[in-house]
């Protein structure tokens, strides 16, 4: 029974020390072994591993890529002394988790974006320091983001960090420059609007003119062309009362007579005074008194 007891603790405490010994590493983790403070290994493949009970001490680090985004625009300077506001992010990586313990000790990833901030903001200000707000916000952006990435990597490795990518994802006037830019914009654009009105106001003040014109030259021909018919109507007229008048000249008095006749008494109100023997009335009495 003393036996049975003894090879029972035995079990107890292999399983106990096998616990306190072993240790996995995940896909998304690398884990650093400290022996009494010193490095003794990295963990990269993920796994079953093994360590020394109360002697080895583990770091655990994430290994997948982080991102590194502030939450306020930060302000830099163009070759042509204009602020510019700039939002950026930063995508980085864990590659060397020792050096990466050493650079930061305890600091965690609030102390490695901290650094990691530091140099981006340094780059940032390197690159807009010697280009145009032209050149930053459209002609060499790309170019920009690509140098940043480079150098930034550069001193990122001093700390065990690959930066994957820098991207500016926001590039604008600041403040109190975007406010004279915009007012430079409205007053350019009334500008525009009342050139664009005064152009209008010509060309429809060229356009009534020349209707006008057009309209003045149309009445005149269309005149000319009624006076012309109208003369040429009288002239026939003329010609064919004449004609008539030559074949049957008593006809031709007697007709007129009628016309004359029937003008003049056209409405009941109508009153004339004239002398009864007169030629007028030549028609209108009998024969025998003509």
């Amino acid at each position: 029974m003393k036996n049975f007891t003894s090879i029972l603790i035995a079990i107890f405490a292999a399983i106990l020390l096998l616990s306190a010994s072993a240790f996995t590493v995940s896909q998304t983790q690398y884990v650093l072994v400290q022996r009494l403070g010193e490095i003794v290994s990295v963990k990269k493949v993920p796994g079953l591993y093994f360590k020394v009970p109360l002697i080895d001490n583990l770091k655990y680090f994430d290994n997948r890529i982080l991102t590194l985004d502030w939450e306020q625009p930060a302000k830099f300077i163009t070759s042509e002394n204009k602020y510019m506001m700039v939002d950026s992010f930063v995508k980085w990586r864990i590659i060397d988790p020792a050096r990466y313990y050493v650079s930061i000790k305890e600091g965690g990833e609030a102390a490695a974006e901290d650094r990691l901030s530091k140099v981006v903001n340094a780059g940032l200000r390197t690159e807009f320091g010697k280009r145009t707000v032209h050149d930053v916000i459209a002609g060499e952006r790309g170019v920009v983001m690509d140098n940043l990435r480079k150098k930034a990597d550069i001193e990122a490795r001093q700390m065990g960090i690959e930066v994957v990518d820098v991207r500016l994802k926001r590039v604008d006037y600041a403040e109190e420059i975007s406010k004279s830019v915009f007012d430079r914009m409205i007053a350019e654009r009334k500008r525009l609007a009342n050139q664009l009105r005064s152009e209008g106001s010509a060309a429809s003040e060229k356009i009534r003119a020349d209707a006008d014109k057009q309209r003045e030259v149309i009445i005149a021909e269309a005149y000319r062309e009624a006076q012309k018919a109208k003369g040429e109507g009288d002239a026939t007229a003329a010609a064919i009362y004449s004609q008539s008048y030559g074949k049957n000249p008593e006809f031709y008095a007697f007709y007129r007579s009628t016309e004359a006749y029937k003008n003049s008494f056209n409405s009941k109100s109508d009153v004339m005074v004239l002398d009864p023997g007169s030629d007028f009335f030549k028609y209108m009495r009998s024969p025998a008194k003509k």
